[in-house]
């Protein structure tokens, strides 16, 4: 017992004294020691100490030969500390502030990258996602030859995917609800944005519906050219898919719109 009250001692105590250490070094105006030992704690993954003292050399360093990698390191403690939204926005402001460094490539893919980290479940708000896309094909745009490249369009890929089935369910939605108006409207506009999603077999087979049931209950007037909708969709949809496992959900709604046009003839 008197042991581990030995040992406990000098544990605190060492603790105690390097927290002075600590304090004494951030009171200093000794900036080449905070620049070296910012580094020393970077390199020990003490990214709280290293992001404290790379902080307060930003401005100290600014204009200098030192300023570059003080701000890239700095931007590098947010990262590993979790702080995407921080790190992403300083990883961008690098890009700017030094266009030709040596790390410039790596902090806009970060820059990208941070955004991707931030991607919410599909359910959610996909700002974030489309941000995300919109950075990754600026970097493949900025750096074709990268080696990056193959992962920005792996991530674009997922991402995509996630905005599309956000997209699609919208349009379930709004089907469901029987607002079929707007169900047409959406499930056009998602052919027309994202024509090679994997959705929009299924996106053709709910604007037929949606056509078909707004004719069923419309006016005169309306009717034809509602019915009309629903075949011309269905025969763009079994031109583009003429193998689908849906076509037996619109086969009898587009021979009953045939029955019903060949009856108000």
């Amino acid at each position: 017992m008197k042991k581990l009250i030995i040992l406990f001692c000098l544990t605190l105590a060492a603790l105690l004294s390097g927290c002075d250490g600590y304090n004494k070094l951030l009171k200093s105006s000794d900036y080449e020691l905070k620049f070296k030992r910012a580094n020393e704690y970077y390199a020990k993954g003490n990214y709280v100490r290293a992001s404290q003292l790379f902080d307060e050399l930003i401005p100290v360093m600014k204009g200098t030969d030192k300023s570059e990698e003080v701000y890239y390191y700095y931007t590098w403690c947010e990262y590993n500390m979790g702080d995407f939204i921080l790190a992403q926005y300083h990883f961008k402001n690098f890009t700017r502030q030094f266009p030709t460094s040596k790390h410039a490539e790596e902090c806009y893919f970060m820059n990208a990258y941070c955004y991707y980290l931030t991607s919410p479940n599909y359910q959610l708000d996909q700002t974030s996602t489309k941000n995300a896309i919109q950075e990754f094909q600026s970097f493949v745009d900025a750096y074709p030859s990268s080696q990056r490249i193959d992962s920005c369009n792996h991530i674009i890929d997922k991402l995509s995917f996630k905005v599309e089935r956000k997209e699609s369910d919208i349009v379930k939605q709004y089907f469901k609800i029987q607002d079929y108006k707007a169900a047409i409207t959406a499930t056009k506009n998602f052919v027309k944005e994202y024509p090679n999603s994997i959705f929009v077999e299924e996106m053709y087979v709910i604007m037929i519906n949606a056509y078909y049931s707004l004719a069923l209950n419309s006016i005169p007037e309306k009717k034809k050219e509602r019915l009309d909708g629903a075949i011309e969709s269905y025969l763009k949809f079994v031109d583009l898919y003429p193998q689908s496992k849906m076509l037996n959900r619109v086969e009898s709604v587009y021979a009953s719109c045939k029955t019903i046009k060949d009856q108000n003839k």
